[in-house]
């Protein structure tokens, strides 16, 4: 008999990458998923895969018990997408993200300690560490969250381990550096400066745009997420990098350059506070289990951007709003 799988946040940008990778495992029968549907999220995400008779869609909240009890009930893994992610937005409004990101974990580690899943997979972030001035974090490194968002995914990592230690919830957490890929809402960088080019809109870069982060492809992180449901050791945590490090303001220039726009569309902006110079994990730890990033980095974050450019209509949809929380909330042209 196959295996039954629980995901929440399964209609985001990680999480549907992942369920469509799922479903061509063959020892899996069935994929239940629970998706509140935020701006975030979209069944569009899902399209050509959610009516396919392996997959259960509710949609629903993680704070609510009620909503992921019986989904939850039998499954032989669990795995944690849902939570809200933006930075930006976390500095504006922190308590949806203490809500979700905290609140919402311990909600769904007391279910998991009565229905007792194989394994607990939380999807945790990078950002944990903050700021990483030269060398690399490992998984013992101290954590040192820099926003409210960083903060309350910290905060769950801590109660994740806490599950574990006093309940003896299966859990496991991945710590994922910075993701490119389809599906990922615009009002992250990369996303976010296709469709503004697109328009021959300024790119509003932080600071100096100096800022450091190492990306990773989304399906490298979804092949390390399922290598560690099947290979990972409960209790432990596993970094995932890719070792790409690059400035934002080279990730802005690429942009322009695949889209054949000129480098005077970058606009530099005053930076915001708490903004992490620079990211770098050791992930050692899952090299050890046989994983390594498959993906070339120029030829799928190509990819990546004409992906958007030839999906105009589906990122100008979710453009608009993403926009309008920069104009009217931080002001950014």
């Amino acid at each position: 008999m196959g295996k039954k799988v629980f995901i929440t946040g399964g209609a985001g940008f990680i999480g549907s990458n992942f369920v469509k990778m799922l479903l061509k495992e063959p020892d899996i029968d069935e994929i239940r998923i629970l998706d509140k549907l935020t701006y975030a999220g979209s069944l569009d995400n899902l399209k050509n895969i959610i009516d396919n008779p392996n997959i259960k869609f509710r949609r629903g909240d993680i704070v609510n018990p009620n909503d992921s009890a019986d989904l939850m009930r039998g499954v032989n893994w669990v795995i944690n997408f849902a939570a809200e992610s933006h930075v930006d937005r976390s500095i504006h409004n922190a308590s949806p993200f203490m809500k979700t990101n905290v609140e919402g974990v311990r909600v769904l580690l007391e279910l998991a300690e009565d229905s007792k899943p194989e394994i607990f997979l939380h999807i945790s972030t990078d950002e944990v560490y903050g700021s990483v001035e030269s060398g690399s974090t490992d998984e013992n490194s101290p954590l040192r969250p820099s926003s409210p968002y960083s903060a309350s995914k910290a905060a769950a990592d801590m109660i994740c381990n806490a599950y574990f230690t006093s309940f003896n919830v299966p859990v496991i957490i991945a710590r994922s550096s910075n993701n490119y890929g389809p599906y990922q809402y615009p009002e992250k960088l990369i996303p976010r400066f296709v469709s503004l080019a697109m328009d021959d809109q300024k790119l509003p870069l932080y600071g100096d745009g100096k800022n450091i982060r190492d990306w990773l492809y989304v399906e490298d992180n979804c092949r390390a997420l399922l290598l560690l449901l099947k290979k990972g050791t409960v209790g432990e945590i596993y970094n995932i990098g890719a070792s790409e490090l690059h400035p934002n303001i080279q990730i802005a220039e690429k942009i322009l350059a695949i889209l054949g726009k000129p480098k005077n569309l970058i606009d530099y902006v005053k930076d915001r506070l708490g903004h992490d110079r620079r990211y770098c994990v050791n992930w050692d730890k899952i090299k050890n289990l046989g994983w390594r990033p498959q993906a070339n980095f120029d030829e799928q974050f190509a990819n990546t951007i004409l992906w958007y450019k030839n999906r105009i209509d589906w990122i100008k949809n979710r453009t608009v709003e993403a926009e309008n929380f920069y104009r009217q909330i931080l002001g950014n042209n």
